[in-house]
């Protein structure tokens, strides 16, 4: 359930323990049957995790155990990490040559004390997990062999976010008419006139409005456009800026709102605009209106598109019948599952397994994103038995759970290699919406230890690459722009976010508006910065978490509250987070 990360540094500590280093270091300190003995354990443990993950859904005993282990794997890898820390520094110290001198640095006087140290640290260590990889027996948690080494896919991958092409889009032709003759339309009372899409998560009103936007005849028509996402954090000065940003390509300056508002008047003055605002939540009808009387100097003809998941929203805010986004038709929705599961060009479908597409989509709901993620599990089962498995065993039925899809979703991230789960459970740290550097995340990936390079000519960060390529072919990324090189920035749907915290709840926190308590054993923690005042109210939860090993510090500047950091945490916490901060 929210193992992942724990997988993830199970695995690290075995490659560590495995490492030469770990060996030759093993054998000065006289600990070196200690730690062989250890990496016997934690494989023993590796070997039962998915078993007990399982399990822990109906067992309380394995929860507690996973609990338990969890503690003590963190632990164990802390230190390891302390472990290689020091053998780093004598390597500094002794340069090249550190093979022929380590066995002087370690027998002189000032490290007896630091090597005896370690050596009991390390016997009491491998006992704990002795300790607990003896109580598994007590569950009857079955061994189950994980591959340790990546199987690279490639697939097609040709999905875009700031644009839309009309055969990425299935089954909303007659939505598209219908929105874009509510767009040309002239014949209104108002100059600006708000129109909302309506509809459950995953549904496709995103994709509709990307799909009308781009659309020829909408452009011809209105002079400016622009594309705002709004999400969670509805502040009428952000969005502002967002709106300027997009008409002019140009982020503004820091300015009072007073500015801003003469800035977006002189966009939108006289012109002909369409403004669409995607994934609104906000119920304040107050918000709302500051907001709607800075976008009326619109040219008659300006629209504003609202995409949302309530009718409140819709109530507040449509100037016209809100457009209520129904699920794709039983045909349309096997077109679309048929081209998730099977490869690109295949015309013959087996008859059998086209019966149990149809029920599986039936349970989709007509959903999109739904029928999109359970469509890429299928691409790897061939057998009649494998889909019935699927449709019968592991696709409970998705009207019990939130938006109808979650199980869905769920389900696709159970079918993920083990590897791919720690790095997407990971993710969880962004905010929703927030633009995710693939690069940058790639190397946050690589100093968790998550990256299992296959061989050792294989450089990290290309297995890292693969890993994200694979996601992203799975439907767990979205693809937003690209700088013309390597560097691609990325977001994740909201209820594809949902369930990363979901899976990850445990061992990382987002602290949003959301968020009301820091589990004080956590140990990923991310921080999006929205202003002083909220870090300040919000700093209680970041004192409390004394074993974080990440800090993000999302939407913000690190140099900005380094001293409120420093007067209320610890030094060697603040020296942690002065060396980890993102």
């Amino acid at each position: 359930m929210a193992d992942a990360i724990l997988y993830g540094v199970v695995q690290k500590i075995i490659e560590s323990l495995g490492s030469a280093t770990c060996e030759q270091i093993g054998s000065i300190w006289g600990v070196k049957d200690d730690l062989e003995k250890m990496n016997n354990t934690v494989l023993t443990i590796q070997a039962v995790l998915q078993d007990a993950e399982e399990q822990q859904v109906q067992n309380h005993q394995v929860e507690h155990w996973l609990n338990r282990l969890r503690d003590v794997v963190f632990d164990a890898d802390d230190l390891l990490s302390e472990f290689s820390t020091h053998v780093f520094r004598r390597k500094v110290m002794g340069g090249d040559k550190m093979a022929k001198k380590v066995r002087i640095f370690f027998s002189r006087s000032n490290q007896l004390v630091f090597s005896f140290k370690m050596a009991c640290k390390i016997k009491a260590m491998r006992e704990k997990l002795n300790d607990i990889a003896t109580d598994r027996k007590n569950f009857h948690l079955e061994l189950v062999e994980r591959p340790l080494k990546t199987q690279y896919v490639t697939r097609d991958r040709d999905q875009t976010y700031s644009y839309i092409g009309e055969e990425e889009v299935i089954g909303r032709e007659e939505d598209r008419k219908a929105i874009i003759d509510l767009l040309l339309d002239f014949d209104v009372k108002d100059n600006v006139s708000f129109i909302c899409i309506v509809g459950i998560g995953g549904l496709g009103k995103t994709t509709l409005a990307q799909y009308v936007y781009n659309d020829k005849n909408v452009e011809d028509y209105f002079e400016l456009q622009m594309w705002v996402c709004v999400s969670d954090d509805f502040d009428v000065k952000k969005i502002v800026e967002k709106i300027i940003e997009s008409a002019t390509k140009r982020k503004p300056e820091n300015l009072e709102m007073d500015l801003l508002q003469n800035k977006l008047r002189e966009q939108l003055n006289q012109k002909k605009y369409l403004l669409v605002l995607d994934d609104i939540w906000n119920e304040n009808e107050e918000s709302w209106c500051a907001l709607k009387r800075l976008l009326m100097g619109g040219k008659k003809g300006s629209k504003v598109v609202i995409t949302t998941r309530t009718n409140m929203v819709a109530e507040i805010t449509s100037t016209i019948s809100p457009y209520f986004l129904d699920g794709l038709s039983r045909d349309q929705s096997w077109l679309l599952l048929k081209k998730m599961a099977f490869k690109k060009g295949q015309e013959t479908i087996n008859s059998k397994l086209e019966a149990i597409g149809m029920d599986i989509v039936k349970k989709c709901q007509g959903v999109p994103l739904a029928i999109r993620t359970i469509g890429k599990v299928l691409f790897f089962k061939k057998t009649e038995d494998e889909w019935l498995h699927i449709k019968n065993t592991k696709l409970t039925d998705v009207t019990q759970l939130k938006d109808g899809i979650m199980p869905v979703l769920k389900l696709s991230y159970d079918y993920l290699p083990s590897h791919l789960k720690c790095c997407f459970a990971y993710c969880s740290l962004f905010p929703k919406d927030y633009l995710i550097d693939k690069l940058t995340l790639i190397q946050l990936w690589i100093a968790q230890g998550f990256i299992q390079s296959p061989e050792e000519n294989i450089q990290q960060e290309d297995v890292a690459n693969e890993y994200f390529m694979e996601l992203l072919w799975r439907s767990f990324f979205q693809e937003v722009e690209e700088d013309g090189g390597m560097n691609r920035v990325f977001k994740m749907h909201d209820l594809i976010h949902d369930l990363a915290q979901y899976v990850s709840r445990i061992d990382c926190t987002l602290v949003d508006s959301n968020a009301k308590k820091v589990n004080e054993k956590g140990r990923h923690l991310s921080f999006p910065f929205y202003n002083i005042s909220f870090f300040e109210e919000n700093l209680s939860m970041l004192v409390k978490a004394n074993k974080i090993r990440t800090f993000i510090l999302a939407y913000g500047k690190w140099n900005m509250i380094r001293e409120q950091l420093k007067n209320q945490l610890s030094k060697n916490l603040f020296l942690l987070l002065n060396t980890c901060v993102h």
